[in-house]
């Protein structure tokens, strides 16, 4: 596994310590670097909120809530794959779990190799390997989540990288607001404050002078275009 998977952030929700210790030490010893822990609902929502993991691993029985909520409370606000990690391996569970939208459902006791093995797979199709994009005055390696601009590499969000690679997909055209806010969060409604913030943070990292953008335009009443440009343009 390269280590762009590796440096994928990870949220592991468990409320039983010495198991959740063994998932940390499983996946440190494989590489990972980027991970955050949780052992009830409430800290978990305050985590995903701050940390914005890529992928979490949730188990369903927890003190104050169920890994359902939690599930739900998730695919509100992101498309972050989640994988269900629990001792509920009944199939009406293993049904709900992955009708409600899980990436994968792991019955306790499970193999180490088999958690790692199914957590590459997901995140090797959630996002998938891309070549550099070209800026006027910076550009961004998707595979490793971070702008270049002056030999600085500079890291970029879960959230700012869903907007970076949504607008992309479209680039040198314009795109709505509804389309961003549907394809960041899952809904056209009440994101568009915040998608304005995320905006003017993306341009602090990939323009010159983010008052003067250059490479993320707005397009007024209509939305954003991302302007790309080629290597040979660049250099």
């Amino acid at each position: 596994m390269q280590t762009r998977v590796h440096d994928r952030k990870v949220l592991v929700v468990d409320d039983e310590e010495n198991l959740l210790k063994m998932i940390v030490s499983i996946l440190r010893d494989y590489g990972f670097k980027n991970i955050q822990t949780a052992q009830s609902v409430t800290e978990a929502q305050r985590i995903f909120q701050v940390f914005e993991p890529e992928i979490v691993i949730l188990d369903i029985m927890l003190p104050d809530g169920t890994g359902y909520d939690l599930f739900e409370f998730i695919h509100r606000k992101s498309n972050t794959p989640v994988i269900f990690l629990t001792a509920k391996g009944e199939d009406k569970d293993k049904l709900k779990g992955l009708s409600l939208g899980a990436d994968d459902y792991i019955v306790k006791p499970f193999l180490p190799k088999e958690l790692l093995l199914r957590m590459e797979a997901i995140l090797r199709r959630v996002y998938p390997e891309k070549s550099d994009v070209y800026l006027q005055h910076s550009s961004i390696d998707f595979g490793k989540g971070i702008v270049i601009k002056r030999d600085e590499m500079i890291p970029l969000t879960a959230t700012e990288y869903k907007v970076l690679d949504t607008l992309n997909q479209h680039a040198n055209r314009i795109v709505t607001i509804d389309l961003l806010c549907e394809a960041v969060w899952g809904d056209i409604f009440g994101y568009e404050n915040s998608l304005m913030t995320h905006i003017r943070r993306i341009r602090e990292k990939i323009e010159d002078n983010p008052s003067k953008p250059e490479s993320l335009l707005t397009v007024r009443g209509l939305g954003y275009k991302l302007i790309t440009k080629s290597r040979r343009e660049v250099t």
